[in-house]
């Protein structure tokens, strides 16, 4: 259940957010208060931003390139501009390819490190400074993986990256803890998105020549709750994460998958 009020006064700065995930997150975080600065590398975040606008929310859109410094400064002077601080950042942007390793480039592998975790790195980097400069503490949280657990065949580079992930969550979350930042991630399983379409035709095409839906099928049934999530179930723990009651929780990774992976 959302409160009206639970981030009244909070400003979230949300990247990956024009679809799928990151889109409920802003949605939630914006039901509960929060003014929200939601980023992608699209146009089509700004339809997002409008849409909470268009509900009463409190809501900006910045287009932009997680994996460019200069990019991510700008992202960050907009959420202040428009809204005055960060208190919360989601780092929700990635990128996904699946291919034979006879066959993954080394372009490929660059691009996905790239966005995954050097985005995250940046972003968290930025996130800091400006939570610095207010002096009351913050949230940053950091879109993992379940591959960030175990990683699966034809995507080498991106559990890397997940795995990645984790490493730089753990880290930063020793480095600020004094200062009353938190760092957390969070390991979506099989979620209902346009990059898990892919992954089921991708996939499919390599394991077995799978019809569009049926390998999708066949790993949900592999799922405790035998369903797949969505993301709003993926933004109610964000926003727990956020909220005043996970102020002794940092340095964590938490799966959100029905039960797939417990660990």
């Amino acid at each position: 259940m959302t409160s009206p009020s639970r981030f009244a006064g909070k400003t979230v700065v949300i990247t990956g957010a024009s679809r799928g995930i990151g889109a409920a997150i802003a949605r939630r975080f914006a039901e509960e208060g929060a003014a929200v600065l939601v980023s992608a590398n699209e146009a089509r975040v700004e339809e997002v931003a409008a849409e909470i606008r268009g509900k009463g929310g409190r809501a900006a859109a910045f287009v932009g390139d997680v994996t460019d410094k200069e990019s991510v400064a700008a992202l960050y002077d907009t959420a202040e501009q428009h809204f005055g601080r960060v208190d919360v950042s989601v780092q929700n942007a990635g990128v996904i390819t699946i291919a034979r390793i006879e066959d993954l480039t080394e372009t490929e592998w660059d691009k996905i490190m790239d966005v995954n975790t050097k985005g995250v790195f940046l972003c968290c980097q930025e996130a800091i400074r400006r939570m610095r400069k207010h002096g009351e503490g913050g949230r940053l949280i950091n879109t993992a993986s379940g591959q960030a657990r175990q990683g699966f065949i034809f995507t080498p580079h991106y559990a890397a990256s997940k795995f990645g992930v984790v490493g730089v969550t753990q880290s930063l979350a020793k480095e600020v803890a004094k200062e009353g930042i938190t760092v957390n991630a969070f390991c979506p399983g099989i979620i209902e998105t346009d990059m898990w379409a892919y992954n089921d035709t991708a996939w499919g095409k390599l394991l077995g020549n799978y019809k569009p839906g049926e390998l999708m099928a066949e790993w949900v049934r592999n799922i405790p709750m035998a369903r797949a999530g969505t993301g709003e179930d993926v933004a109610g723990l964000v926003a727990f994460l956020a909220s005043s009651d996970a102020a002794y929780i940092t340095g964590q990774t938490i799966n959100v998958d029905g039960g797939l992976i417990m660990s």
